[in-house]
């Protein structure tokens, strides 16, 4: 497939190399300029473009950012034929995206995210950390293999995430719709906690609406105070502190 990614960063970066090492076409862009993607990703086969042509001739677009920067995205997919899969990576955190009031009110951050694209996206990779998805992807029919949570309302996008999903690497699991989409964010059970297909489907029907924010901050309270230095945070910590608070 032809696959454009906006956002470089940890999980984009890994998505791009991923991707590409699994035979798709993939083109990818940061907010400053091709020439600062690094050389890993350009070594994996993907391309680095400008913004404007990441999303041009494509099939899928992931969006891999910081969920403050999506209203920004709106002017670069006006283009985009209606059949265009746009699969969303993003999660809220107040901390660092600025207090949004709808979200803080209990709207669900994909369900947010199709109105500040107009667009409606899928929602995966976004219940993974990026230690995890970076080392831990493995071949189908692994006992060990990590289940990723997949949403969307339209069936294409869906069977599309899911699809991408097993080509990194790791088991796609059906969590519903956008609607119940935040049965994957931060402070769900099924959030960062690297569970299998056979485990992931109980953790997602565990969740807790009311509890999730709660039991986000004091995850990052955790975390920020036992590593200033967020570079130092391991993805097995990370693992077995949400395990420990959203279970």
């Amino acid at each position: 497939m032809k696959i454009g990614i906006l956002g470089a960063g940890s999980i984009g970066a890994t998505l791009a190399r991923k991707l590409s090492g699994a035979g798709h076409d993939v083109k990818v862009a940061n907010s400053r300029g091709p020439e600062t993607i690094s050389s890993d990703i350009v070594a994996s086969g993907a391309r680095p473009v400008e913004a404007s042509h990441a999303v041009t001739d494509i099939d899928v677009l992931i969006t891999s950012m910081p969920l403050s920067r999506m209203p920004e995205v709106k002017s670069l997919i006006v283009g985009l034929p209606a059949n265009t899969v746009i699969i969303d990576t993003s999660n809220y955190y107040p901390l660092r995206d600025g207090r949004v009031e709808a979200l803080e009110a209990g709207k669900v951050e994909s369900v947010w995210i199709t109105e500040q694209l107009g667009r409606p996206v899928a929602k995966a990779w976004n219940a993974i950390t990026a230690g995890s998805f970076e080392a831990y992807g493995r071949e189908d029919g692994d006992p060990a293999r990590i289940a990723i949570p997949v949403a969307a309302d339209r069936d294409r996008d869906k069977a599309v995430a899911m699809a991408l999903v097993e080509d990194t690497g790791f088991d796609a699991v059906d969590a519903g719709s956008l609607a119940d989409s935040w049965r994957q964010q931060p402070g769900a059970p099924s959030y960062c906690t690297d569970f299998t297909r056979q485990q992931l489907p109980g953790a997602l029907a565990a969740a807790d609406k009311v509890r999730l924010p709660q039991r986000r901050d004091i995850a990052l309270a955790a975390i920020t105070e036992r590593f200033p230095d967020y570079s130092e945070v391991t993805a097995d910590y990370l693992v077995r502190l949400h395990r420990a608070i959203y279970s």
